[in-house]
């Protein structure tokens, strides 16, 4: 159990250098509309309960992408506009209640 929450704690840990190292094009394809970003996302919720990952270690999870969204990427369509100026406004607190909001709505 222990191996496996290291293996999970580590993954979490690389999300902003794996999104970082995805093809340009695989990028585009997933942010090109909500909905492939949902399921895009789905996919990878849906994984980390595979994996045993919580609710919890999923908002984190999905946090970092929020935060790396933000950051690094424009919005490709007016939802992930909204999700970005929501981001940007947010204290940590709310973020990570976004984060948990959006686990929910792809799991």
């Amino acid at each position: 159990m222990e191996q496996n929450m290291n293996k999970v704690n580590g993954q979490a840990g690389n999300v902003e250098e794996k999104l970082s190292n995805m093809e340009s094009e695989k990028k585009d394809e997933i942010l090109s509309s909500f909905d492939g970003f949902k399921e895009y996302l789905s996919g990878k919720v849906s994984l980390g309960q595979k994996m045993g990952m919580d609710e919890e270690q999923l908002a984190n999870t999905a946090q970092k992408v929020g935060d790396y969204l933000a950051s690094k990427e424009d919005p490709r369509n007016r939802e992930e506009k909204l999700l970005q100026e929501l981001w940007k406004v947010g204290t940590e607190e709310e973020k990570h209640k976004l984060s948990h909001m959006l686990v929910k709505l792809v799991g």
